[in-house]
């Protein structure tokens, strides 16, 4: 199993409410014991100047269910938080509407660093990006 701590669609998506994921209307909407998916609209919000999905978008929901997924596979949650330490993405096809899905799978869960997986799909099952997320795995701050 992947993820050290139970994952809580809801409490995932409170976080998102007043920053980027929140605006551009990424949802957590699936997990299993070792991926996380989400969704995220094609629409004016999230376009680039000609009408296409901008290819940002798709990296802020690559890096947005990575990150998540990285800060659930923590082997100490309590004392370790993961922060993006590089994200490449392909651009696959370009979508004008309807809604992607992202689902992130680990590749490496390590003590320092974690490597993910990210796939973006169309509503057809095509792939639209996919994204490899690597993740440091730091000490959290004193509270």
């Amino acid at each position: 199993m992947t993820f050290r701590v139970p994952v809580d669609i809801d409490a995932l998506n409170a976080m998102s409410a007043g920053n980027l994921v929140g605006h551009l209307g990424i949802v957590i909407t699936e997990a299993g014991p070792d991926w996380l998916r989400g969704t995220m609209p094609v629409a004016a919000h999230t376009h680039q100047p000609f009408g296409l999905l901008h290819g940002g978008a798709s990296v802020v929901l690559a890096e947005t269910l990575g990150s998540l997924a990285g800060g659930l596979s923590v082997l100490d949650p309590e004392r370790h938080a993961v922060v993006g330490l590089e994200i490449n993405a392909n651009h696959i096809r370009g979508e004008r509407a309807g809604t992607v899905t992202g689902t992130a799978r680990a590749i490496h869960i390590g003590r320092s660093t974690q490597v993910w997986d990210i796939r973006i799909e169309n509503e057809r099952g095509k792939p639209v990006c996919v994204s490899r997320l690597t993740l440091a795995v730091v000490p959290k701050p004193a509270t």
